[in-house]
C-alpha cells in the first residue's frame, strides 16, 4: 500500500536532495525515514529559501518517490537518507491550495502542521498538490 508524506525542508536542502537523488528528514535522524516504504510518495514543503537566514517561501518545492527499502548513511556518523526519484515539477505556493487541503484543519493556523517536519497525508491531498505542481505552463 502506498503512503503519501509531506517533508518540511528548506528549499536549498530540497535542491541538494533532488540533485543527489535522496531525501533526509528531521535533521538527518532516521526515525521517520524508517516509516517510509519503497514506492511511497513525498511532497516537499519549503517554508523558507534556506535553513539559515532564508527568505519566506511557503511553497511546495519537489515531489519524489522512495526507491529503496530502508534508510542508508554515506558515512557512519552522517545523516540518514532515503533514495528518491523526483518528478519534474514547478514550485507552487501553498496559499491558493489551503482551502482545498484536507490536512489543513484550521486555515487560520495552517502552518502549525509543518512544525512536525514529516507527516502523512491522504491520497486526495497528494493528487491535488501534484496536479498543481505538474500542470503544463500556459503559453
Amino acid at each position: 500500500m502506498t503512503t503519501y508524506w509531506i517533508n518540511t525542508v528548506s528549499a536549498d536542502h530540497v535542491q541538494r536532495g533532488v540533485a543527489g537523488g535522496f531525501t533526509q528528514a528531521n535533521h538527518g535522524k532516521p526515525h521517520m525515514l524508517r516509516k517510509m516504504a519503497r514506492g511511497d510518495w513525498i511532497v516537499f514543503y519549503s517554508p523558507k529559501t534556506a535553513l539559515e537566514h532564508g527568505e519566506s517561501l511557503q511553497a511546495f518545492t519537489a515531489i519524489g518517490r522512495v526507491t529503496d527499502d530502508e534508510p542508508y548513511q554515506d558515512d557512519p556518523s552522517g545523516p540518514s537518507r532515503r533514495r528518491m526519484e523526483f518528478l519534474p515539477c514547478t514550485a507552487t505556493p501553498i496559499r491558493p491550495l489551503l482551502d482545498q487541503l484536507e490536512f489543513i484543519v484550521d486555515p487560520r493556523h495552517w502552518g502549525y502542521k509543518f512544525r512536525f517536519g514529516v507527516f502523512r497525508i491522504e491520497e486526495r491531498d497528494f493528487l491535488l498538490i501534484r496536479s498543481a505542481m505538474t500542470q503544463p505552463l500556459a503559453a
